[in-house]
């Protein structure tokens, strides 16, 4: 199911718009006239008292704390003992006049079913609109919380740790909280600006092919292996995007998009935003700008070819990956903002019948639909999926509108699990195997990416 909010234009003409009210009031007047068609069309503005609408958006920001509380586990069944640095959700309100939506991304590893929607219903009623009007993503840290239910029934292993829901709705209340003061804050914005810039030596491929058509994994931390440190990069997406809401000449938030695995160290009892939020933070303090940072479709993408998990590594990754950052804000070109457009679809799965034991289900066969959203802003398109979808869905959003700077956040109702491709699915290898969902699986994000974009069903 797709449904589109925010574009009140009915008629276009060259760069003037008009709703349908003033088109039939000038339709009429011309009629009367007998206007020369012509000349009818350029006197439209003075005809009507209309001109170009500017946009009448306005965009509030928010952060709140949502470190793990000690004891509380994170990733891979580990109580969290230790706070290296606090994890964040950062977000922004954005208001149209008619209706509001939040974008927020958020220092957890995964959160899921239940327990996801706990989360994005109290942001909507903060901000006084509906849960599909909120995207709420993961950047997946591994050295922070990964949450898929709250249910107690059908676990796999009763010797898992699971976050309780005291912390988790105390959590998402602290969320709330900062989402209803930032309305308070709302101020227009009159521009938007896009960069891109290419990130050096931080991303590579996770799956590698041998010749004789065996999938080897290269984790996370497989820089430790030199013969995983000495294959190819692979297929990754180089660039990171950043999209910039200004004021005049002002920016009052940056928002940047990147695929990979933010994972440089996991499951030690550390808590951390780990690389990708030290560059985000340290940019934030040079720029005096907010900057908010989304994990792209990083499925089958890590930083394993680089990090052999030593600190000089990690403070490497994280120095390259804020030059690139910092690289796509210098290239950053304005436009003029344009009416918000928000599209939704409603996604649902075909589910896996056997899931591996290491990634455990839901309690139960899942019946909710995914809620998938999408941002448009004149040719600027953000598209916000659920899961860990492999890198080729980012691409092909991409190659499906090559004229439109589009944008990809994985990571938001993890309930998913990994999304592959047919082709993945047909090597095998770990992401197949750890994925929660079955055959179908390509077509079914592919279609919804592409109504995102605004093909029609």
């Amino acid at each position: 199911m797709l449904t589109t909010r925010g574009d009140p234009y009915a008629v276009a003409y060259g760069t003037l718009r008009y709703n349908a009210t003033e088109v039939s009031s000038m339709r009429q007047l011309i009629s009367r006239r007998a206007l020369p068609l012509e000349i009818a069309w350029l006197c439209l503005p003075a005809l009507s008292g209309a001109v170009a609408r500017p946009a009448r958006s306005r965009v509030a920001v928010f952060r709140a704390e949502v470190t793990t509380p000690l004891g509380e586990p994170n990733i891979g069944n580990v109580p969290a003992t230790k706070v290296d640095d606090a994890l964040w959700a950062k977000g922004i309100v954005l208001d149209d006049g008619r209706t509001r939506y939040v974008i927020c991304a958020m220092d957890w590893c995964t959160l899921g079913n239940d327990a996801e929607l706990i989360f994005r219903t109290r942001l909507a009623q903060a901000a006084g609109t509906d849960p599909s009007q909120v995207a709420l993503q993961m950047v997946h840290q591994h050295a922070a919380p990964s949450v898929s239910t709250l249910e107690e029934e059908g676990t796999r292993d009763p010797k898992r740790l699971r976050f309780s829901r005291h912390a988790l709705e105390e959590i998402a209340s602290r969320v709330a909280a900062a989402v209803k003061a930032s309305i308070g804050k709302l101020e227009p914005f009159d521009r938007i600006g896009t960069g891109q810039a290419k990130v050096d030596r931080v991303a590579s491929a996770r799956r590698i092919l041998t010749p004789d058509g065996r999938v080897l994994t290269r984790w996370s931390t497989s820089g430790k292996d030199p013969a995983m440190a000495a294959a190819p990069e692979g297929i990754i997406d180089p660039m990171l995007k950043t999209i910039t809401l200004a004021r005049g000449e002002r920016p009052l938030v940056r928002l940047h998009y990147y695929a990979t695995h933010p994972q440089t160290f996991c499951c030690d009892g550390r808590v951390s935003a780990d690389f990708v939020g030290w560059a985000r933070e340290t940019l934030e303090r040079r720029e005096k700008v907010f900057q908010i940072y989304f994990t792209g479709c990083a499925g089958n993408v890590t930083v394993g070819k680089y990090n052999d998990e030593s600190p000089e590594a990690r403070e490497a990754l994280g120095k390259r990956l804020l030059a690139g950052m910092s690289a796509s804000v210098d290239a950053t070109r304005f436009s003029r903002a344009s009416a918000l457009v928000w599209r939704t679809v409603a996604l649902t799965m075909p589910p896996r019948a056997n899931v591996a034991a290491k990634s455990p289900a839901p309690p139960a066969p899942r019946t909710r639909p995914f809620a998938l959203s999408a941002l448009e802003i004149g040719n600027i398109s953000i598209l916000h999926l659920p899961g860990e979808p492999a890198l080729e869905f980012q691409l092909y959003a991409q190659r499906f509108r090559p004229g439109r700077f589009v944008a990809v956040a994985e990571c938001g109702d993890s309930g998913t699990g990994y999304i592959c491709t047919d082709q993945m699915v047909r090597e095998g290898g770990y992401e197949p195997g750890a994925s929660r969902v079955g055959p179908g699986a390509e077509d079914k994000l592919k279609t919804a990416i592409r109504q995102l974009l605004g093909e029609q069903p």
